[in-house]
């Protein structure tokens, strides 16, 4: 099962100018999600000629389902094509994806719903200056 945004295909060549992005997995058959966040890209440092370099390395992004145990044992006993991933925002920092993660939990009420999602926590510690200056208002 591949990506969807706004209701199409995403893609690797779409990733662009994103870090980072908020998603939710839907179970098709109970219609349990589950929202979370996942880096497209992330720093990788290596040795070059006796010096630290860091740069950037591609994700699993692509083929991922998730951290959820409850989750991936549900992909395992239902099946992949039971599932539809869909990106909800596109982030173009690690403050900014936690945030709109930890919005879209509470937003939701992940964990008073524990029948309809398999959150069982909310992690967050964000701070304003973590944010792109476009979205201060």
């Amino acid at each position: 099962m591949n990506w969807e945004y706004q209701e199409k295909e995403f893609t690797q060549d779409q990733v662009a100018d994103y870090l980072n992005f908020v998603y939710t997995i839907i179970n098709l058959l109970t219609n349990k999600k589950y929202i979370g966040k996942k880096k497209f890209l992330f720093q990788k440092s290596k040795q070059v000629k006796g010096k630290k370099k860091k740069f950037l390395g591609v994700s699993d992004w692509f083929n991922y389902w998730g951290s959820c145990k409850e989750l991936l044992d549900d992909v395992e006993k239902y099946g992949k094509d039971n599932f539809k991933k869909e990106i909800l925002r596109l982030c173009r920092t690690k403050g900014e994806a936690s945030y709109f993660e930890a919005k879209a939990q509470f937003d939701n009420d992940v964990l008073l719903y524990p029948s309809k999602f398999y959150n069982k926590i909310i992690n967050c510690r964000i701070h304003s200056k973590h944010l792109p200056k476009d979205l201060i208002r």
